[in-house]
Formats: C-alpha cells, structure tokens, sequence
C-alpha cells in the first residue's frame, strides 16, 4: 500500500512539521517551504536544513513533497506576474533541493483571458527557462490536476499532456492528481464505471507512468461544477467506496496520498487529520 499522510504546517520552522505529522500518525507528509501567500522568503540557513535533515531520519517520514506558492501564476499574459512567478518558482526550486526533496508540487497557472493555448505554452515555456538557468537540480516539478475554476488551466488531462510535451526536459516533470479536483472537473470518479475510465483515460492522455502523487480530498461540490472545495473523507459527493477504490488499486500501491482536508478538531476534539487518516487505513 501507498503511504499515507496530510499537509503540515511550517510553524515555527521547517523541521517542525515532520513532528507534527509524526505525531498524528502520517507515513509522509507535504510542507510549504515558506508563507505560501508571500513572495518573499527568509532564506534557508545551514542551521534549518540541518534540523530538517535531523528530522526527517527520526521520524522516518517518507516520502516528503513541497507545494509551491499559491501566488505563483506560470500561465499569468501580465508581464511583471509572469516574471514574478519565475523568480518565485525557481527560489522553491532551489529550496527543495536543498531540504532534498523529490517534488515540488504546482498548480499549473491562469491564463487570465489570453486564451488556454497561450496559457501551456507560457507555463511550459516556464519551465524550460527555470531548467535551464536552474542546471541539475533533482527535483521534478508536479504539476497538479485542477478543478477547473474561473480560468485555471490543468482541468483536462489534456492540458497537463500538452505542457509536458513542450517541455525539453520532460522526464523532469510529473503529475500529482487531486480526487477532488478531478471530480469537480468533470471526471466522475465516484462509480465504479467513471473511475475505470478516467484511469483509462489519464492512461492514454499522460501515461500513469507520471502520476507520482494523489492529493486524497472529498469534495464539497457536485460533479462537473468547476468549484474547488474539499471535504473530509466519505462526507462529500465522492463518498467512501471511491476512496476504497483508490486504495485497493494495485496500480497506485507505491504512491503517496496527502490528505488536505480542512484542519481543525471534530465535534469530538479530536484532530481532524487523525479521523480522515483512520478512515483511510480502515479502508484499506
């Protein structure tokens, strides 16, 4: 089986959110390697990287994956954003490899109007521009399956297979999918006949050799409705069976799946991560 865990919070340093998830029971965890609603960033210290390091092979956490800012927008026709976005997403780069981490997760960007055909070649583009100046770094970026609001891009299996394509190095990039976003999208995950076929599509479409990643959320919006809303596991319109679906699935055994459901404590006082985890493995 997969392992499974949630996103954590930073709060007080990087190596804290190993504890964190440590301590509620996570196999793996994601982190943000900074305030994800900042463009600036303290720079890593020797010191941070080193408490981290320290961290990860006390808790044996494994594997850990970064997610980049939500300000980042690769697919942004605003020249300025544009150039921002490459800044910031080539400074997450750097910060992964140097807590080396194997991913950094992204959403793939809005395109504002412009168009989705401009909008992949701008956000491939991108990327190509930060392999280059970037050199070897070991980190593969991830680009994440999107619900589809407003003019974000990544809603269409489609979309995310045309980005590769136009990157150079696409051996460097691979696909984190969110159940909750693909439902949204339209992909109807939640019976056993929609689910064999979305597979079979991504299958054909990007190849499930990419899929490094699924991101295990609920969601609180009907199908096809384009509106990005998670919800703890089997209380929203995906319910549990898909989640059984997902888990048993030999094909995904090897794969991480983080929980980003909503944080907090249930009517109970307990810690929401805890339950959505102890749901999942009983499933299993």
């Amino acid at each position: 089986m997969g392992a499974l865990g949630a996103h954590m919070s930073i709060a007080g340093g990087i190596h804290k959110a190993l504890w964190r998830g440590k301590q509620l029971g996570c196999d793996t965890i994601q982190i943000f390697t900074k305030n994800a609603n900042q463009w600036r960033a303290k720079p890593l210290v020797p010191g941070d990287i080193d408490a981290f390091q320290k961290a990860w092979q006390q808790t044996g956490i494994n594997p850990i994956m970064a997610h980049d800012s939500y300000l980042i927008n690769l697919a942004s026709p605003e020249e300025g954003l544009y150039r921002q976005s490459l800044k910031a997403l080539g400074e997450e780069l750097q910060r992964a490899e140097a807590l080396r981490l194997p991913y950094l997760i992204m959403h793939p960007g809005s395109h504002k109007g412009s168009g989705e055909q401009e909008g992949l070649h701008r956000i491939a583009q991108g990327i190509n521009l930060l392999y280059h100046r970037g050199g070897g770094t070991e980190v593969m970026i991830l680009l994440e399956t999107t619900a589809g609001q407003g003019t974000n891009l990544g809603y269409r299996f489609e979309h995310l297979a045309k980005i590769i394509e136009l990157v150079e190095e696409d051996e460097r990039v691979g696909v984190c999918l969110d159940t909750c976003h693909v439902f949204a999208a339209g992909y109807d995950i939640s019976t056993p006949e929609g689910y064999e076929a979305t597979f079979e599509e991504f299958h054909r479409i990007i190849g499930l050799d990419r899929l490094k990643v699924i991101h295990i959320n609920d969601s609180r919006a009907q199908l096809g409705t384009r509106i990005d809303r998670h919800e703890h596991i089997g209380r929203g319109h995906l319910g549990l069976e898909t989640f059984r679906r997902l888990l048993q699935d030999t094909r995904f055994a090897a794969l991480p799946f983080i929980l980003e459901t909503p944080k907090g404590k249930d009517s109970q006082g307990e810690d929401w991560d805890v339950v959505n985890l102890r749901v999942l493995r009983e499933l299993l």
